[in-house]
């Protein structure tokens, strides 16, 4: 395996050192901050830099309170997770809020809501076809009379006790309590932020990017060393992004078959496998400081579940700079490979300790995870026998 530490790997999370204007926008207070800092297995002796391998947590810490609120924001920081994830969808009006789909009937309160009752329709979303309500039909004012749910109460049904609790965030006040909690734990809050269906939100005259700028620019988070991912499934997103602010951008890559969307309005033929040969990532490199495949783009899955032999792609990637943060490690039986799963019930939570174990030891830099608990306690058993 290659050895993460040695110098010049990656530019990215070896020049996150924030400068004094990213501090203070996120709320660290130096040598406070540097007390609370974790670095072992960082790159530098920086206090503000990530630790590899990081642990994001996945719309907060979604395994245990419902996705994308405050109250899974703040779990995660509690558990010490180092970075903190938000998917970015507009409403009408133009506000960002943080929802991992524009659909919201599955993550909100809004079918018990019968003012709204005439807003359920079936939109076409990047190809694919939904029914339900969608932000872009809503005002923030509308919005902000709903409250999240859980969006697998099936697989999760302990997180519906915190249904209604909640109501759908504005990254704009995101930052704010990022920014305050900052302050308050005395300690950098990273922040990995979507832009979600971005080709299809332009058409409808809702610009993701230049409305995210703005935020980022109102915060100082718009240069390189900002505390800050900008993360998008259509590379053109990232792209546009390099061209309004520095902050570090992040391409996420789906199955190996799939294409962007931005590629199919395009009519560009290349697929996710077509990204990851060395000439991919070059052209990604060209633009982006990182990639987020999905992990089976890293240790493919046999036929029967189980984990295969990993690919080049960790290698490769690294020997241009970019740092790799795949995505998504979650505890229950339901969502790991065959050979990490425990008895028959989906729910019940497998050998999560052992697939962390595995992903790990590939050499990737952080990891999205839906349980940053177990998956800090994972980085922390690796930090150590890497010695």
């Amino acid at each position: 395996m290659e050895d993460v530490q040695r110098p010049g790997r990656r530019a990215l999370l070896g020049a996150t050192v924030l400068g004094a204007a990213g501090a203070a926008a996120i709320g660290a207070a130096g040598p406070a901050a540097a007390a609370t800092a974790r670095p072992e297995g960082s790159r530098g002796r920086g206090p503000d830099r990530l630790p590899v391998p990081a642990v994001i947590a996945h719309r907060g810490a979604s395994g245990y309170r419902p996705e994308h609120t405050l109250g899974a924001y703040r779990l995660a920081l509690d558990m010490g997770a180092d970075v903190i994830e938000q998917d970015l969808v507009p409403t009408r009006d133009g506000h960002l809020v943080c929802r991992h789909e524009n659909e919201i009937g599955g993550t909100t309160d809004v079918a018990d809501h019968p003012e709204f009752a005439d807003r359920r329709t079936t939109k076409t979303v990047d190809g694919r076809e939904f029914t339900g309500w969608f932000t872009e039909d809503f005002t923030l004012r509308e919005l902000k009379t709903l409250r999240a749910t859980e969006r697998i109460p099936e697989r999760r049904p302990d997180n519906t006790l915190y249904d209604g609790r909640w109501e759908v965030p504005t990254f704009a006040e995101v930052l704010d309590w990022a920014e305050a909690e900052g302050r308050r734990r005395r300690r950098t809050v990273w922040l990995h932020v979507e832009t979600k269906h971005p080709s299809y939100f332009r058409a409808l005259g809702l610009g993701l990017e230049e409305r995210l700028a703005r935020l980022l620019r109102a915060h100082r988070l718009h240069r390189r060393s900002a505390p800050v991912f900008v993360q998008s499934f259509e590379p053109g997103s990232i792209r546009r992004m390099a061209r309004l602010v520095d902050t570090p951008g992040v391409v996420l890559l789906s199955s190996a078959g799939s294409r962007p969307w931005d590629f199919v309005e395009a009519d560009d033929p290349r697929t996710v496998a077509d990204l990851v040969t060395p000439e991919g990532l070059d052209w990604i490199a060209s633009f982006a400081r990182g990639i987020g495949p999905t992990l089976d783009l890293i240790l493919p899955r046999r036929p029967d579940g189980s984990l295969g032999d990993p690919t080049t792609l960790v290698r490769d990637a690294h020997a241009r700079g970019l740092v790799l943060h795949p995505y998504t490690m979650r505890n229950e039986n339901a969502f790991l490979p065959a050979d990490f799963r425990r008895g028959t019930d989906p729910g019940a939570y497998g050998d999560a300790f052992g697939a962390l174990r595995t992903y790990f030891g590939t050499g990737i830099d952080g990891l999205f995870t839906d349980h940053p608990d177990t998956a800090l306690l994972a980085a922390d058993d690796f930090r150590r026998g890497r010695g």
